[in-house]
């Protein structure tokens, strides 16, 4: 690991989302939402009436597409086929099924690379499930953004999208291939009653305490 990593993991509706990226900003460093690229690869398959639950059928569609990961204006960006995914990457039906294709070892492997490829040129703040556990494991900058069921609940339904949030959150943690878990040395943060600027000012404290200079 060339270049600085921070680590933002946490469940759906967490707001490790909004964090990540603000702490991006008020940083200068990349952001990556390493999620838009597992929720990339669900909507291509629904797209192509590829059933998420049928792993085979699912990773050798996953060989035979372009699946692009670059920079935009200091954020990653995707495409596959040619094709920018972001604007299906919420649909109800790519909620329901993300986390299926995500459990698939294979399509962890390959986007764990990709992932990992952020960082060889750029100092990079990164999202997702396992970034601080599997993804980026030796980064010392570390931090879990948790709230409550309800919270997340709420904040999902103002969204706009009507996920099962605690299934998710099953799903997510009972996975083989690298489930959501806190790793032993990341800094947990509940945002239940914090809001961004709150909780990207503990991370900043907490980066400080650590000896990186920011601001």
């Amino acid at each position: 690991m060339k270049n600085i990593v921070i680590a933002i993991d946490g469940p759906a509706a967490s707001g490790k989302s909004t964090v990540a990226r603000a702490l991006a900003q008020r940083v200068g460093y990349v952001y990556v939402n390493s999620g838009a690229m597992y929720r990339a690869v669900t909507w291509y398959l629904l797209s192509h009436e590829i059933d998420p639950l049928e792993p085979a059928t699912v990773v050798a569609q996953l060989r035979s597409m372009d699946f692009q990961a670059a920079l935009e204006e200091d954020t990653s960006s995707i495409t596959i086929d040619g094709i920018d995914p972001t604007p299906f990457l919420c649909e109800d039906a790519v909620n329901r099924s993300v986390s299926a294709v995500s459990s698939i070892p294979e399509v962890r492997r390959v986007l764990v690379e990709k992932q990992r490829s952020y960082s060889v040129d750029s100092n990079v703040v990164m999202e997702g499930r396992d970034i601080g556990s599997v993804v980026f494991p030796d980064t010392p900058y570390k931090f879990y953004i948790d709230a409550s069921l309800e919270v997340r609940a709420r904040r999902r339904t103002a969204q706009g999208q009507s996920d099962e949030i605690s299934a998710r959150d099953r799903f997510d943690s009972s996975r083989r291939s690298s489930p959501l878990v806190i790793a032993e040395d990341a800094h947990v943060i509940d945002s239940s009653n914090l809001t961004i600027d709150g909780v990207v000012g503990e991370i900043i404290g907490r980066l400080k305490l650590k000896g990186m200079p920011v601001s």
